[in-house]
């Protein structure tokens, strides 16, 4: 998977393929962010960027030559630059012999650490990559290995990694993909330099369930509104019931905002709990997100900011015909409620309860 197939992350990927096409990037590196946005692809990306034969970048070298963009190497990470994506004669090809093994996970010179069935990595992982990163490449121009969910190295498998990651060897690099880099050993983190990967937009989400993952555009509009910014969260859930939820709480708030009449709200109450034989806990609670979330948009339009925000842009329409019915203050009082009725939920209140109270405070 090329840089150009990552969804979003353009200024972070701009920087990473201009400091390896200038021999910058520095051979050891930290890919931190949320879950499920893309670190590991884009780990893969890069070692596809290094190995592609199409691509003229030079080599990354092993002492501290680090260009300007990322900062002092034991200081806290700069704020990502500005820029256009790289060029396509400056990206790997995604299609010759060398990016389709690294793609299909078959690279001699691509290594994959990963947790093993305990949940966490062991020192012997480790130091077996440590061994093969010792010798010159087998069949690429550059070994890249590459310690996913590293926040699960086990104490003495980080102290492995000290040596090689403060001086690798010359034809190799480290990524360490992790959504908790401060699990990391200080040692560790203070010999790698750190790139933040931020969360994904509403519109990459749902692009990336339709392309990838072959959801139709109203589930994964429906998925992507309530995933906070991850493909991972939007993909935990089945998409018609995301879906679901999304229509329930739209039916709950047109319902309150064309009357207050107690009866209406009762009846939205009904919806928010589902047709299901009983109140199901998990139905109401993803409910209460998908109404977090349209309340959160109709604050969008109150305010007047940048409608690319919208988490839910499919549905504007419904959101401009709500806004003549909640005002700032009603809007901070229904997100404020809803936080509060996960949070009773969590708290083993009764799902019944929960939504009747609910209705009554939007």
């Amino acid at each position: 998977m090329p840089f150009s197939d990552v969804r979003g992350h353009r200024r972070v990927l701009d920087l990473i393929a201009g400091a390896a096409l200038r021999g910058s990037l520095p051979s050891s590196l930290i890919f931190a962010g949320p879950e499920g946005v893309g670190k590991r692809l884009a780990a893969l990306a890069l070692a596809q960027f290094l190995n592609c034969p199409t691509v003229s970048a030079k080599p990354v070298p092993n002492e501290d030559v680090i260009d300007d963009l990322f900062g002092p190497r034991t200081g806290p990470p700069r704020a990502e630059p500005t820029g256009a994506s790289p060029p396509a004669a400056t990206d790997a090809c995604g299609t010759c012999r060398s990016c389709a093994r690294i793609a299909r996970g078959v690279h001699a010179d691509i290594l994959l650490i990963e947790p093993g069935e305990t949940g966490a990595i062991k020192v012997d992982q480790v130091r077996e990559a440590i061994d093969k990163s010792a010798y010159r490449p087998f069949e690429g121009r550059r070994r890249v290995v590459i310690v996913d969910d590293a926040d699960a190295l086990l104490p003495e498998a980080q102290n492995a990694l000290l040596k090689t990651l403060e001086e690798p060897p010359a034809a190799s690099s480290f990524v360490l993909v992790t959504s908790r880099p401060d699990l990391l050993l200080p040692t560790v983190q203070s010999r790698c330099q750190r790139l933040r990967f931020g969360g994904l937009t509403p519109d990459e989400i749902a692009d990336v369930l339709i392309q990838r993952h072959g959801y139709n555009v109203s589930d994964a509009r429906a998925a992507a509104s309530v995933a906070d910014g991850s493909v991972g969260a939007a993909l935990d859930e089945a998409s018609e019931e995301f879906a679901d939820a999304r229509e329930a709480a739209t039916r709950l708030l047109q319902g309150v905002a064309a009357s207050s009449d107690p009866r209406r709200r009762l009846d939205g109450a009904k919806v928010l709990l589902g047709t299901r034989a009983g109140p199901d806990r998990d139905e109401l609670a993803r409910r209460l997100r998908a109404l977090s979330s349209l309340l959160r948009d109709v604050g969008v339009l109150l305010s007047r900011a940048d409608e690319r925000c919208l988490a839910n842009a499919d549905l504007k329409p419904l959101l401009r015909g709500l806004v003549t019915a909640f005002d700032a203050d009603r809007v901070v009082g229904a997100f404020s409620a809803v936080d509060r009725a996960l949070e009773a939920l969590e708290r083993n209140a009764s799902p019944k309860i929960v939504a009747d109270w609910l209705a009554f405070q939007i």
